[in-house]
């Protein structure tokens, strides 16, 4: 079962990616965590794609595609895996279709975890962050103990600049204008399923487990 996570910055697909990946046996593979295990170990794409992430470019389609098409090629990945953050743009969705074909191989399942963009913004601006300890916290769903104070080591508590509302709002735009189309995408082949994304996290979780079977 090949599964593909949609949805938009802080909609909780990751949470969503690592849960399926847990329930169902297979890896959760994020386009991230492999670079960084390919540039740790020093391998031939992980040197290439440095090259890029060192220049502070986006490592291309073709050369994301092969360091994917080379993990999910992995023992681990035969009976399937959850991709999060992979694909973000229509290129890259047909660059990965291409290669899956070639392998007589197609996506299963394209989950869109759909959460309204003011349902974004009120979540992501509510989050605090200790920079000292890693500890992440949230003002309504998961506060401190003590307000601004990080519960596990006493430091403050930050609002990060990534979740501040006028950058969530531009990751937002961007997610509309390059990864939205995806949905798309993936509705022409049949393999699209929404999920209400705004709801507890158990209860989304519930439903996208009634969708895989």
């Amino acid at each position: 079962m090949k599964v593909v996570m949609l949805g938009a910055p802080g909609a909780g697909k990751g949470t969503q990616a690592k849960m399926i990946a847990e329930k169902y046996g297979l890896p959760h593979i994020s386009t991230g965590d492999i670079f960084r295990a390919n540039i740790k170990g020093g391998t031939a794409l992980g040197v290439e794609a440095k090259k890029y992430i060192d220049a502070g470019q986006l490592v291309p389609d073709e050369l994301t595609v092969k360091i994917l098409l080379d993990r999910v090629s992995q023992p681990d990945c035969e009976k399937g895996y959850v991709l999060d953050g992979y694909p973000r743009t229509i290129p890259q969705a047909e660059v990965l279709e291409k290669a899956l074909q070639e392998r007589n191989e197609q996506v299963d399942f394209a989950i869109d975890v759909n959460v309204a963009d003011e349902n974004i913004v009120n979540r992501m601006s509510g989050r605090r962050a200790c920079l000292k300890c890693g500890g992440t916290y949230h003002l309504v769903h998961i506060p401190p103990k003590v307000e601004g104070i990080c519960d596990a080591c006493g430091s403050e508590l930050i609002l990060r600049d990534d979740d501040k509302p006028e950058t969530v709002l531009k990751r937002l735009n961007v997610y509309h204008e390059q990864t939205q189309p995806l949905i798309d995408f993936y509705q022409a082949r049949g393999v699209l399923r929404t999920v209400d994304g705004a709801k507890d996290k158990n209860e989304v979780f519930a439903d996208i487990v009634a969708i895989l079977g």
